[in-house]
């Protein structure tokens, strides 16, 4: 069991409808005091507690604190790619949208790039399984909530994933320093775009599946941009030329 303790977080985890524990209740200062009404209006158990409890079971607190268990919490968002494909067939989306996170082990920068995917409209986020970061108390805080909105699908095996993404028509680029500048290619139609993990960059049979490889072009004196950075610019800007 984790507790989250964002406001924001704890607000669109309870919106989302997803499984919770009880919201704990030490201390209520205005924008809890609403938390707390929304939590009865969607019939989440309250308990008080003492601010010295609540401090010892979550100690980031502002006052509340909702539970989470691990084993059935965040990942609720989650779907299997092939229920994912029968569907944007079904649903004839011809500009479905997927990011494929190849080895990110920093909570920050998962719950970063799965914000950016809430606003950017991506219709999948693809990981593999037990190997990327999902502390979910810090996925939820640095989404800003987004992890209980956005799909996820996980997997053993991603190569095989992109290999049943490109059966059903999609075009996978890969991102990378030296790519092609991003603003260049045509990502219109079903794209899905491959960000490699912190330091390792896109691993070789993942590369080697990629129909090509798209860069940022920058004018920096240091390496690169932080990988959830360049994920918010690299989605941005497909969601831009899928819109026009």
């Amino acid at each position: 069991m984790t507790y989250l303790t964002g406001f924001h977080a704890i607000e669109e985890r309870i919106k989302s409808g997803l499984s919770c524990g009880s919201l704990l209740v030490a201390k209520a200062g205005p924008r809890a005091k609403e938390i707390v009404t929304l939590a009865v209006n969607n019939k989440i158990r309250l308990e008080r507690t003492g601010t010295y409890d609540l401090d010892g079971l979550a100690p980031d607190n502002r006052g509340i604190a909702l539970q989470v268990f691990e084993d059935s919490g965040e990942r609720q968002t989650g779907i299997s790619l092939e229920n994912f494909l029968t569907d944007i067939d079904d649903q004839k989306n011809k500009n479905a949208l997927v990011l494929i996170l190849d080895e990110i082990t920093d909570p920050h920068n998962y719950g970063a790039i799965l914000r950016s995917c809430d606003q950017f409209a991506v219709d999948l986020v693809i990981s593999r399984s037990r190997r990327n970061a999902k502390h979910a108390a810090i996925l939820s805080q640095t989404s800003a909530g987004a992890v209980s909105w956005v799909a996820q699908a996980e997997t053993p095996n991603l190569v095989r994933a992109a290999e049943d993404l490109k059966e059903a028509g999609f075009w996978i680029y890969g991102a990378d320093m030296e790519g092609e500048p991003v603003y260049k290619k045509d990502l219109c139609g079903r794209t899905a775009l491959v960000m490699g993990g912190e330091g390792s960059g896109i691993s070789r049979l993942l590369r080697e599946r990629c129909d090509g490889f798209i860069g940022i072009p920058s004018s920096g004196k240091i390496d690169s941009l932080n990988v959830s950075v360049a994920a918010g610019i690299l989605l941005y800007e497909a969601r831009r030329q899928k819109q026009k």
